[in-house]
């Protein structure tokens, strides 16, 4: 299965963008899918043959989620009277974790999904990575090895249930969120960024390219609406100067397929699909994983970071993960064996504030963690 996020600033079109290629896919003879927070942007979506459309919403999937787990919260919390589903408020990204549980459950050969607005769609890709970290921290694999153990024998009678259980209860789920998250697989995950042809859109633009790579993900087009041509007048020359110039550096963002500005929404689908022309959905989403590359006195590891500034990036190693932020964003990766038995010994910014801006990171091995005799010989190689 292939899954196309699309997002892009308020008002640049990305519902539409987002319906269209949903719409070209299903009409090109494949089993599609198109999820959204919001109503349907085109007439006649509901009745392409092979489409299906789905509208996520946070409250509806919370309500249903309790549903299904309260009485089990019940039981092990017998001192609290929880309140009825429809009563629940749901917590801030509720929505996100629904569009994410939706998509790990869908059964379709290519998934759209109308990530929303630039800051949301950029959450959204960034939200497995946050709950795997934030798993680890509050249960490492071990804890959560010794909580099975605990959960089989409440289960069986030898101890009984507390408020801790209520905890460990909830963990499966994440743990089953997490194991059908199909944006870990960037080979088949791509990105689409939406935007109005202006100066004003690159600087959000270029540090959607920053945090996409950070997350493994790159964009595979940008789709933008452009200012119709032939007008007369200073007003119009120099808007038509800024559009001139906002394409061109919006083109080393990601590959420009542009869109004319219309007064309204497309009529219906196939004035949706004739928005995207040649623009074909992509084969192959973002890079390979980065993998360590032997260096003399040690290994490599180079992160993609297209336009981000040496200013903006920050490097941490925590325990066996290294976490990587490019100004308020973070991602912690996970080293391999190899590097986890590593000390870091720099990093640096090559070509940066540029396209092929990235982040190389350099490791030796950790004398106390390697045997002598191995170290010995990692010496004389070197």
């Amino acid at each position: 299965m292939r899954t196309l996020l699309v997002t892009g600033p308020g008002g640049a079109g990305t519902s539409t963008v987002a319906a269209a290629a949903a719409a070209r896919s299903a009409l090109g003879g494949r089993r599609t899918l198109l999820l959204t927070r919001q109503d349907l942007p085109v007439p006649g979506l509901d009745g392409v043959p092979g489409l299906r459309t789905q509208r996520v919403g946070g409250s509806r999937a919370v309500q249903d989620l309790w549903d299904a787990h309260a009485d089990a919260l019940g039981a092990l919390l017998p001192h609290l009277t929880l309140p009825p589903a429809t009563s629940v408020v749901p917590l801030p990204g509720a929505d996100a974790l629904a569009l994410l549980a939706a998509l790990g459950t869908a059964d379709a050969e290519v998934v759209v999904v109308d990530a929303g607005p630039l800051r949301d769609g950029l959450a959204f890709a960034a939200l497995p990575g946050s709950l795997r970290w934030w798993l680890d921290q509050a249960l490492p694999p071990t804890a959560r090895a010794l909580a099975a153990v605990r959960t089989a024998t409440v289960a069986a009678g030898a101890a009984r249930r507390g408020p801790l259980d209520a905890v460990l209860h909830v963990v499966p789920a994440v743990e089953r969120l997490l194991a059908a998250d199909r944006l870990a697989d960037p080979a088949t995950t791509a990105v689409w960024l939406t935007a109005v042809a202006r100066e004003a859109a690159v600087p959000a633009h270029r540090r959607a390219a920053s945090v996409l790579a950070l997350h493994g993900l790159r964009p595979a087009a940008l789709v933008a609406r452009m200012f119709p041509a032939g007008g007369t007048g200073e007003w119009w020359v120099r808007r038509a100067a800024e559009q001139d110039a906002a394409l061109g550096r919006l083109a080393e963002v990601a590959p420009l397929h542009a869109v004319p500005e219309l007064p309204g929404t497309p009529a219906d689908v196939t004035d949706a699909v004739a928005l995207l022309g040649g623009l074909d959905l992509p084969e192959r989403g973002g890079p390979p994983a980065a993998t360590p590359q032997r260096r003399p006195g040690g290994w490599q590891l180079t992160v993609a970071l297209p336009f981000a500034d040496r200013a903006e990036v920050g490097l941490t190693r925590w325990g066996d993960d290294l976490v990587i932020g490019v100004r308020e964003d973070r991602r912690s990766l996970r080293l391999d064996s190899l590097l986890r038995r590593c000390e870091v010994t720099g990093g640096r910014m090559v070509s940066p504030g540029t396209a092929d801006a990235r982040l190389e990171i350099s490791f030796r091995p950790d004398p106390q963690q390697w045997p002598a005799d191995l170290l010995a010989a990692e010496g004389r190689n070197t």
